[in-house]
């Protein structure tokens, strides 16, 4: 593990440019470099590299960070394969921490199973090229299918023998331990192979290591499943993979969408003809964790279903996860009996990309078509299909996403619109009352265990609900902007104190009272920091190991805009105060003055509905002592509107 120290040293001396520089053509922009962004087609420059702040972005597609990041995106690296990359570029000596014994062991044990899984892969490898049987039955399938060797090689396609333990002799003759092999499903419980006899498909995480198998059997007429996979490991969870995302994931940001498929030979067959944006479920039925993967890199999938329509039917209960998902899926019903891989062979690639972008359907109105079809003009199916098609428009979690499908919805089945809207309503207030029941439940059973509450399992406020103070988060939010952007700043050169000193002293008093949990949570964890003497730097924030943090920091310190120099060297035109940058203290002052009027008109109100309510319970003394309260309210609220130079907009009842 690399010390801390080291990592510090390190994220202090790269410096973006130069790591980018490497990679992208830069050119010189004001202060500023610009380029064409390497993680998605553009033909105009949206990719901002800033050397001042030393984080990159791309106005186009939103990816963003500092030079670790743009190693592990780029280049597929772990973290701390990018710190060791950058130490050696920068000339930098990292120091090892020393680990602890049990998080040696599960290192040790993790980085063994690889080193396995990587033999076994090299050991398939050599079956298939170099044995007369692995040629004459694996290397002639795979070519019976068109791959080319240089394919076969790149997704480690395979052969296993019919040996019984043909693997795990070499695999022990080598010095690999036999307990292992058994854990990784590679060997049985009785010392034999688990792979005989069939071509091999290598399956890979999305650094490129190689963590599980899936073989395909080659002897004909036997009672045995078509397709064996590896088990679950402590390096592969089914539910969390998708075959072909590690060599997929470029391609799919490049192109902006995700092509899905089912099978192992669809992808190899798909990426081999130049359609490289494209991973396979393997089968399986799609999870929340691999739409999530897909979502990493894009927000938009095309599904290619076989043309069955059995098939299609049954496959279509699975996307409606794609869209709670807030993905835009579009779907390709390719001709009847066809398949991905088949339907290629037959019309080439010129023909299938022409057939798959003329034929990508939206989900939701191919759904309603597809049903309005099958339901003809029998009216009580009609009824239920209409209901299916509300569901899945239901899911979508945009209101305004929601909206326009329902438009379109209520024409093909000719009802009225608000009819659907209705409808939608009550499927939305259905799933929002589902989901509070189990997280009610996971709560109390939390409560009763002792466990923390996963952060999806929290509580949450009903849809219908409006929230009084939901206008503060605003506020909140540009406070945290300038304790992102300037905390480390000097505010008072006399007190020697810095932005943050200053916001946080003038916070403590509301702090609890912030109604975003999240920029709270971000607050405190400064406050935390200045009373540990730590300094609050934006390079804090961006290389925070919170990606949500770090996304909101570059978010804040990135513009596709900037101030020309020439306004001022050519024109002698001026600005006529600070720039932002310069601009903290005063931001500062108006920011926390903006956040305590928003606070003192939220407790008016909530003082006004106490004063109607004793007033009609007839308690005057309690009144009158509210009554007071408010005046004292309304004269601080009148001070504020006077420094910042507003009026409270029409509608709060303060006078």
């Amino acid at each position: 593990m690399i010390d801390p120290k080291s990592v510090q040293e390190v994220l202090e001396v790269s410096r973006v440019e130069e790591v980018i520089q490497d990679f992208v053509n830069l050119k010189r922009r004001g202060v500023n470099y610009i380029g064409l962004c390497p993680f998605h087609n553009e033909k105009t420059p949206s990719f901002v590299v800033s050397p001042a702040k030393n984080i990159y972005k791309c106005f186009g597609c939103g990816q963003a960070g500092g030079p670790p990041q743009f190693l592990m995106e780029h280049e597929h690296l772990s973290f701390p394969e990018a710190i060791r990359q950058l130490a050696k570029k920068f000339g930098v000596k990292i120091e090892e921490k020393e680990l602890t014994p049990e998080a040696r062991q599960q290192q040790q044990e993790a980085e063994s199973l690889y080193l396995v899984n990587q033999f076994a892969k090299e050991f398939y490898d050599d079956k298939l090229f170099n044995t007369d049987i692995g040629r004459s039955v694996g290397l002639n399938y795979f070519k019976e299918r068109g791959y080319r060797e240089e394919t076969i090689k790149k997704f480690g396609l395979g052969f296993s023998l019919d040996s019984k333990d043909a693997l795990t002799l070499a695999a022990v003759n080598k010095g690999y331990n036999l307990e292992l092999l058994k854990k990784l499903g590679l060997t049985s419980q009785y010392d034999r192979d688990f792979f005989r006899s069939r071509v091999m498909f290598t399956i890979h995480n999305l650094s490129g290591k190689v963590i599980a198998f899936a073989g395909r059997i080659m002897v004909k007429d036997v009672k045995a499943p078509k397709y064996v996979n590896s088990p679950e490991t402590e390096i592969y969870h089914k539910s969390k993979v998708l075959y072909g995302a590690y060599f997929a994931k470029q391609a799919i940001r490049k192109a902006d969408e995700c092509i899905l498929v089912e099978g192992y030979t669809d992808v190899i067959s798909l990426h081999q003809a130049g359609i490289e944006n494209v991973v396979a479920s393997s089968g399986t039925s799609l999870t929340v964790q691999q739409i999530k993967l897909i979502k990493r890199f894009t927000p938009n999938v095309k599904i290619l279903y076989d043309g069955d329509f059995a098939g299609v039917k049954a496959a279509m209960r699975g996307v409606d996860l794609l869209l709670e998902q807030d993905m835009n899926v579009k779907i390709v019903l390719l001709p009847e009996g066809e398949d991905p891989d088949s339907y290629l062979s037959k019309v080439g690639i010129s023909s299938f990309r022409e057939y798959s972008e003329q034929q990508a359907k939206d989900f939701i109105m191919f759904k309603a078509n597809m049903l309005k079809e099958e339901a003809g003009h029998d009216p009580i199916q009609r009824s239920n299909l209409i209901k299916e098609i509300v569901n899945s428009i239901s899911l979508i979690p945009d209101p305004i996403k929601r909206s326009l499908y329902i438009k379109e919805c209520a024409q093909i089945f000719e009802v009225p619109e608000q009819l659907l809207v209705g409808e939608t309503n009550k499927s939305v207030t259905r799933k929002f009352k589902r989901t509070q029941q189990d997280k009610e439940i996971a709560s109390r059973r939390a409560e009763r265990t002792g466990e923390a509450i996963p952060e999806s399992d929290v509580l949450l406020p009903a849809p219908s609900e409006k929230r009084v103070t939901s206008g503060d988060e605003f506020q909140e939010r540009d406070i945290v902007r300038i304790l992102m952007a300037f905390g480390g700043e000097v505010f008072d050169e006399e007190e020697k104190i810095s932005v943050a000193e200053y916001i946080l002293h003038n916070l403590e008093d509301v702090l609890e009272d912030f109604d975003n949990e999240f920029f709270q949570q971000i607050i405190k964890e400064v406050h935390q920091q200045l009373e540990q003497k730590q300094n609050i730097s934006d390079q804090y924030f961006i290389n925070h190991e919170n990606e949500k943090i770090s996304e909101l920091a570059i978010g804040f310190l990135t513009s596709p805009y900037e101030f020309s120099a020439n306004w001022a060297e050519k024109h002698d035109i001026h600005l006529s105060q600070k720039p932002p940058e310069q601009n903290f203290s005063i931001d500062s002052i108006e920011a926390l003055k903006r956040f305590r009027l928003k606070k003192i008109i939220n407790i008016c109100e909530k003082n006004q509905e106490k004063i109607k309510e004793l007033a009609l319970q007839g308690k005057d003394e309690e009144v009158a002592a509210h009554m007071r309260v408010h005046q004292k309210l309304v004269e601080i609220r009148r001070e504020l509107t006077d420094e910042l130079k507003t009026v409270v907009p029409k509608g709060y009842n303060l006078r």
